[in-house]
C-alpha cells in the first residue's frame, strides 16, 4: 500500500508509524485510518518486526478526528447519515485500530510529541506504554462537543490512571501537561522534545534484543489476566510457561548466565 498521510519505516526489528498531517495537527481522516490500519497489520504479521512505535510529525501527536475536514470523518454529527449508517460508522472506521491493536502481542509504544486530544488521546491510550515530550499536552475533549469517547477511551483510561482520574478527565475535558500525565501514571517518562524518539527507540531496542516469544507471551498474559480470576490467570500462566520453556531462548538465557555473558536471544 502507498502511504500519503503517514510514513512507515521498518529497521532493526522496530516498525515506526508517523502520522503525517502536521498542518492539521495529525487529525485523522478516513484515508489516514486506512493507512494506519494497513501499517499496523503489516507490523503485526511481519515476523522480523518485534516492536511498534507510533508518533506524529510537527507539533502534534494526534488531534483526533478531522471533524472540520472533508470525507467520511468530516462532521461526526452529520445529520445526513441515517441511523443505520451511524450504527456502524465507528465500528467500520476508526474502531478497526483498537480492535487490531488488541490482537497484537508485540509491544506497541506511543512517542507523544505534542498534543494528543480527543480521539488522539484514545489512540495513545491503546498503546502498551507512552513516552511524552515535555511539550506534550493531553485532553479527553469529547465533552466539549457534547459526545463521549468513541474509540476506546472509556475502556483504556480507567485501566491506566484509575476510575476517579479517568472520570475527571472525561467529564471535564480539561487539558493537562506531560508532568501531570507522569504523576498520574499515564506516561512512563517525560523527556526533552529533541530526545523523544531517541529515548523511545532506545527502549524499543532493548525489547527488540530480548526473547521475543517470552515478551509477547507476557503481554498476552498481562492483558488476559485483567479479565479473569487468580485461578484462571494461573492456568493461563502455566500454558504460556509451557510455550516459553520450549524455545531456544529459554535455553540460551540460563546458559549465558552460567557462562557469565550477555544472552544472545534469537526470538525463537
Amino acid at each position: 500500500m502507498d502511504f500519503e498521510l503517514i510514513t512507515y519505516d521498518k529497521s532493526d526489528g522496530i516498525a515506526t508509524i508517523t502520522l503525517n498531517r502536521p498542518d492539521r495537527m495529525n487529525a485523522f481522516t478516513g484515508q489516514m485510518i486506512n493507512e494506519w490500519y494497513a501499517a499496523l497489520l503489516d507490523a503485526h504479521e511481519d515476523r522480523d518486526t518485534k516492536v511498534v512505535i507510533v508518533t506524529g510529525s510537527g507539533r502534534g501527536f494526534c488531534a483526533g478526528a478531522d471533524v472540520g475536514g472533508k470525507g467520511p470523518l468530516g462532521g461526526l454529527q452529520d445529520q445526513k447519515r441515517t441511523p443505520a449508517e451511524n450504527r456502524n460508522f465507528l465500528r467500520d472506521g476508526v474502531q478497526r485500530i483498537p480492535r487490531l491493536v488488541a490482537l497484537m502481542e508485540k509491544p506497541y509504544i506511543a512517542a507523544v510529541n505534542g498534543a494528543a486530544v480527543g480521539a488522539g488521546m484514545d489512540m495513545a491510550s491503546m498503546c502498551d506504554m507512552r513516552f511524552a515530550a515535555e511539550s506534550a499536552r493531553f485532553g479527553m475533549t469529547y465533552v466539549r462537543m457534547g459526545i463521549i469517547p468513541g474509540d476506546g477511551g472509556a475502556y483504556y483510561l480507567p485501566r491506566i490512571v484509575g476510575l476517579a482520574n479517568a472520570l475527571d478527565l472525561i467529564w471535564t475535558g480539561r487539558i493537562f501537561g506531560a508532568e501531570e500525565a507522569l504523576a498520574m501514571g499515564y506516561v512512563s517518562a517525560v523527556v526533552p522534545d529533541g530526545d523523544l524518539m531517541e529515548h523511545t527507540r532506545g527502549y524499543a531496542s532493548k525489547l527488540m534484543s530480548g526473547p521475543a516469544v517470552a515478551i509477547q507471551l507476557a503481554k498476552r498474559l498481562v492483558y488476559r489476566s485483567l479479565h479473569t480470576d487468580v485461578d484462571g490467570a494461573l492456568d493461563l500462566a502455566s500454558q504460556a510457561m509451557y510455550i516459553a520453556q520450549s524455545t531456544e531462548d529459554a535455553v540460551e538465557g540460563p546458559r549465558s548466565f552460567a557462562e557469565k555473558r550477555d544472552p544472545q536471544f534469537k526470538g525463537r
